[in-house]
């Protein structure tokens, strides 16, 4: 008979892998130790409460106040289409809105307006003030806003002397003294060009669809072509426009050179101290 075979012997039993759960349970708090909450996003104002900067916003309330002042008082003693045509005014308006809502953001502890809109702002204002005191205050008749300086001249002195000198000073000053630098660039030097062009192509146009006879053909005695020409009044605006922008270029190197007035702000990751804006 043939040997039997022996079976092999049975392979021992694996106990089966227990599971993974699917959470990990906590570990047990260790005593003394505070549980820190996980969260996405602290903002600054859970380490430091906002900064108000009153003194600011006080400051550019009573300027802009007082522009505001001598635009309805120009608005009262001219025509009002007048008066609102004339890149002045219009300046100024735009600068009064500029130093509201920078004074409500400073009150308010908000973040500033950006930068290109402050410094279109005060780069208007400068434009406004070297063109009188440059190339208007030599002209005969003296130019007014109006068109009729000799109405009420205490009145009309003053409001122009707040719209053409104070405001524009004003304007630099909040710029240099009160707000953060290294903020403009000088790709944003070209762009502020395009009003001062829009205002000159809406002057041109306006004098040529006025009859001959209208006083307020032109509003500006060097855009006069009646008198000049267009190729004496372009080549005028030609050069004007050049120093326009070498004034733009000098605003953001003075941006970019000038101290900082604002407080530093502290190297934690947070805006300890925000600008004033």
């Amino acid at each position: 008979m043939a040997a039997e075979t022996p079976e092999p012997p049975e392979a021992p039993e694996i106990p089966p892998t227990p599971s993974i759960p699917r959470d990990i349970p906590e570990l047990p708090v260790i005593p003394g130790i505070v549980k820190l909450m996980p969260t996405p996003f602290v903002p600054p104002a859970a380490v430091v409460a906002p900064t108000r900067h009153v003194w600011a916003a006080a400051y550019r309330h009573l300027t802009a106040a007082a522009i505001t002042a001598a635009v309805a008082v120009e608005l009262h003693l001219g025509s009002p289409t007048r008066v609102l045509s004339a890149f002045a005014i219009q300046s100024n308006i735009l600068l009064a809105l500029v130093l509201f809502l920078s004074a409500r953001r400073a009150s308010t502890a908000r973040q500033p307006l950006p930068a290109w809109l402050t410094g279109a702002a005060v780069f208007y204002a400068m434009i406004t003030a070297l063109v009188h005191h440059v190339v208007l205050t030599r002209t005969s008749p003296a130019f007014s806003i109006t068109g009729e300086p000799g109405t009420h001249p205490l009145w009309q002195k003053g409001a122009t002397l707040i719209l053409l000198t104070a405001a524009p000073i004003a304007a630099l000053l909040d710029w240099l003294l009160l707000t953060a630098p290294d903020r403009l660039h000088l790709h944003q030097a070209a762009p502020w060009l395009l009003y001062p062009l829009a205002y000159l192509v809406l002057s041109l146009t306006r004098g040529e669809l006025l009859p001959a006879s209208a006083p307020d053909r032109y509003l500006h005695p060097f855009l006069d072509v009646s008198q000049h020409g267009y190729k004496h009044v372009l080549a005028n605006s030609l050069l004007l426009g050049l120093s326009f922008y070498a004034l733009a270029l000098l605003l953001v190197a003075v941006d970019h050179t000038r101290p900082n007035p604002v407080r530093r702000r502290a190297k934690t990751g947070f805006r300890l101290w925000p600008p004033v804006g």
